[in-house]
């Protein structure tokens, strides 16, 4: 008896241990935003920089898209173009839609905020804004700046790839406007009703197995209900955004996860509504390297929560959003 209580206090011993070196060496540090950040260019005033909006604010536009984007001088014209397709064609039948598309360059060192800035002058985007971050943060940084200075009664974010075909946007909204509670919805979009296309197929069998790993480690770790955490296509109302992104900590793949999170254990309603995708040569992200790093982040954003290190803001520290944007939510 007395081995067995020495074998479960060094177990326990090692196990607080081990919490406090993933909680104190392995959980994400969000950097300041640098003074230049909070400026952005558009064509309506040539090289001057102009004041980004905040989330806490009131809602301007009807839609916010940010579009984090490092290195992507190829692949983003491709969803320039879809989404001004998408703006001609909504506008035929609602004229008075408003929106404005945030292309947050994370540090890139090609000329991805040259070539945004190139379209938006040949196609008259007045609606485009281009920030230029001086390093380069992660994706889940990209995302979190540009959500909170964005300016949309529903807000959301898309991969640059284009990879998603943007106009399931509208599937996303009628979903999140029947499961919103309280002017509060996420949805989110989901791959797997690809499940039998040609091209999840042609995937190798290490990144299905990664995914599907990947999926597993996510359900034990307490993000459940939700079959696709990391498709690039998700969309908030306003005061959800409110109370996720003031929060939020992680800056790298792992951002989805902390989004979900937050979302739980704050009780706001996610949808998961199938998209149409297909793979987009140029990825990023090494399946192996970032599989394992992300497994880690996950890791250490749990404990963190966990342990209480990191607090929720609550809501009496935001918006009050039973009083503000009623309107927003109608």
């Amino acid at each position: 008896m007395p081995h067995l209580l020495l074998f479960a206090l060094g177990v326990t011993v090692a196990a607080a241990l081990f919490t406090v070196l993933v909680v104190r060496y392995k959980s994400p540090k969000p950097r300041r935003r640098e003074e230049s950040e909070n400026y952005y260019l558009s064509i309506d005033k040539k090289n001057e920089r102009q004041q980004l909006g905040r989330l806490e604010d009131m809602a301007t536009v009807d839609l916010s898209i940010v579009v984090p984007a490092y290195n992507e001088e190829e692949r983003l014209p491709v969803l320039l173009e879809d989404v001004r397709a998408y703006v001609q064609a909504r506008r035929k039948t609602e004229p008075g839609f408003s929106y404005e598309i945030i292309i947050m360059d994370d540090g890139s060192t090609d000329k991805t905020l040259d070539v945004a800035m190139e379209y938006a002058r040949i196609h008259k985007i007045r609606e485009l804004k281009a920030v230029k971050h001086v390093i380069n943060r992660g994706k889940g940084g990209a995302v979190t700046q540009g959500i909170q200075s964005a300016m949309g009664r529903y807000v959301m974010f898309c991969d640059a790839d284009g990879a998603t075909r943007f106009s399931d946007i509208d599937a996303l909204l009628a979903q999140a406007q029947e499961a919103q509670q309280d002017g509060l919805v996420i949805a989110i979009g989901s791959r797997n009703n690809q499940a039998l296309s040609d091209t999840v197929v042609e995937r190798s069998h290490m990144r299905a197995f990664l995914q599907w790993g990947f999926h597993t480690y996510v359900t034990i770790l307490g993000v459940r209900g939700v079959r696709d955490t990391q498709c690039g296509f998700k969309l908030f109302s306003r005061n959800a955004a409110r109370l996720i992104f003031p929060n939020m900590h992680v800056e790298r793949f792992i951002f989805d996860i902390e989004i979900l999170l937050l979302a739980q254990y704050q009780r706001i309603p996610v949808v998961e509504v199938p998209v149409n995708w297909h793979e987009v040569a140029g990825s990023k992200m090494s399946i192996v390297r970032d599989s394992v790093q992300m497994a880690l982040d996950l890791l250490a954003v749990r404990l963190n929560y966990l342990v209480g290190s990191w607090k929720i803001a609550p809501s009496s520290a935001l918006p009050d959003i039973s009083r503000m944007d009623s309107a927003e939510t109608s």
